[in-house]
Formats: C-alpha cells, sequence, structure tokens
C-alpha cells in the first residue's frame, strides 16, 4: 500500500472485500498488524495516537472520542477536528446521531456504534442485543439513524448472524462486526483478546492466540504470530465459529423482517 486508505477506499470495496480490523494499544501492536496486512485499525485517542499513526502510516484508523467528552454538537465538531488533525481517518463515537450528523456535516468521517455498545450498557446489560425481533428492529432502526445522519462506518457488536447480514445488505455504511459471524464488512477484534492480554472477563466472541510474554522482542513475535493465525482464519473460514456468534431463532427472524419492512 502506498497511500493511506480513505472512508471512500472502504465504501467503494463494500460487498467485494471483507476486511480485518484490530483494535491496538501501542505502537508495536500497530506495527505488527501492518506486517500481517491488517490496515482497519482503531485505537484510543491517548498519548499513544501519533505513535500509532507514525507505525501505521497507510492503514485507516478509527480513533474514539471517549463517551461524555462532548456536551454539543458543536463542541463535538471542535473534538473530532482536533483528532483528525493528530491523525484519525475517522472518529468514533456512540454518542447520539444528532452529534454525528454534526460532524458528518463538516466532512468528518464518523465511526457509529449499535448492538451492544458498552458505553449505553446500562440500558441492555452486556449480552447479546437482537435477539428478538422487536429488538432486532431496534437495532436496525439505530443503524439506519446513523446512516442518515452521514457516518461512515458502523460497529455492530454482538448481535446475531442474520441481523448482522441484514444490516450489511441494507446499508452503504462499513460495517465493522465483532460477535456477529462473518457478516459484516470487517472482522473486528481487539488485540488484547487476540493476544491474551485481556484483563477482566474473556468476550464469548474472543478468540486467544497467544498468552502474553514480558519480553519486548518476543512479544513483538507473539503479536506478528498470532495476528497472522487470526488473518488465516478468518480468510479459511475456521474464525468465526457457531460458538463465537449468536443468532435467533427463525421465527424471531421471519418476524423482524416483517418489521424491517416498514423502514
Amino acid at each position: 500500500m502506498t497511500r493511506r486508505l480513505t472512508a471512500y477506499d472502504l465504501q467503494s470495496a463494500k460487498g467485494s472485500r471483507k476486511w480485518l480490523q484490530l483494535h491496538v494499544d501501542t505502537p508495536a501492536e500497530a506495527a505488527a498488524a501492518v506486517a500481517c496486512d491488517i490496515v482497519i485499525l482503531s485505537c484510543e485517542p491517548d498519548h499513544n495516537l501519533e505513535a500509532i499513526r507514525q507505525a501505521a502510516p497507510y492503514a485507516f484508523l478509527s480513533v474514539g472520542m471517549p463517551h461524555g467528552a462532548v456536551a454539543s454538537p458543536e463542541e463535538a465538531v471542535r473534538l473530532g477536528f482536533a483528532m483528525m488533525k493528530r491523525g484519525a481517518d475517522a472518529v468514533y463515537s456512540s454518542h447520539s446521531p444528532r452529534f454525528i450528523e454534526a460532524m458528518a456535516a463538516e466532512g468528518i468521517p464518523v465511526t457509529g456504534h449499535v448492538g451492544l455498545v458498552p458505553n449505553r450498557a446500562t440500558w441492555t446489560n452486556f449480552r447479546a442485543v437482537g435477539r428478538t425481533a422487536e429488538e432486532a428492529f431496534k437495532v436496525l432502526r439505530a443503524a439506519k439513524d446513523l446512516e442518515n445522519a452521514g457516518a461512515a462506518c458502523i460497529e455492530v457488536e454482538v448481535v446475531p448472524v442474520r441481523l448482522a447480514e441484514h444490516i450489511t445488505r441494507s446499508t452503504p455504511l462499513i460495517t465493522m462486526g465483532m460477535g456477529c459471524g462473518s457478516a459484516c464488512d470487517t472482522q473486528y477484534l481487539f488485540s488484547c483478546d487476540v493476544l491474551g492480554t485481556h484483563a477482566g472477563h474473556y468476550p464469548r466472541h474472543a478468540k486467544r492466540y497467544a498468552d502474553f510474554v514480558t519480553l519486548e522482542a518476543e512479544l513483538q513475535e507473539k503479536r506478528i504470530a498470532a495476528f497472522r493465525a487470526f488473518g488465516r482464519d478468518v480468510a479459511g473460514g475456521t474464525y468465526p465459529e457457531a460458538k463465537h456468534q449468536v443468532d435467533m431463532d427463525d421465527a424471531a427472524y421471519d418476524r423482524f423482517l416483517t418489521l424491517a419492512q416498514a423502514l
């Protein structure tokens, strides 16, 4: 790759290519991802952002806007521009569509989020979201709200596979899938889950490819091997397996399709 990926590039390839995606925490992880041809990354807007950008100069980098960091659409635009100046290609936001619409109107590519949204989990708990027809319809409606607001991408997290497929087919947005099978435009995991450095409850949808080691040289080799194994599994169809995803029953899905016709 000789230039940085853009939102236009991703949307132009929608339906013809599946992308690998990783959330990285350090420049070393970003460099390991690039070494494995993983060119869609996400990260936090902390002190590592500029170094991650430097380590992955051509990757498409979606950078998280901390939930609650802004209290108005105008503040969202201001912070969005600041994050783009620091190296973001898109700004992740779990705020309401009116914040996303304001950023999108100024040409800032925005990544929204539906399904299990950790910043809004008080309304759902940490669980699969969308297993009933009515809840699946709410997820679809939320995706359409983000589309109408002008988002460029949308994280689809821990929803039934058929719902993720429906959303991916029915929106021009790049769907970034985590815990919803192979339905989305990207197959997305956090580096800490791939590397086995996750400190809390290990998520159902994730797969561990390495164990944490303290020596940095060994750790980088482990990163590259784990990321490469992740890519091989996705290309070979062995990840995600049924145990990594959820689904709704046929009756709920048929009821959801009936509701979806209203949109």
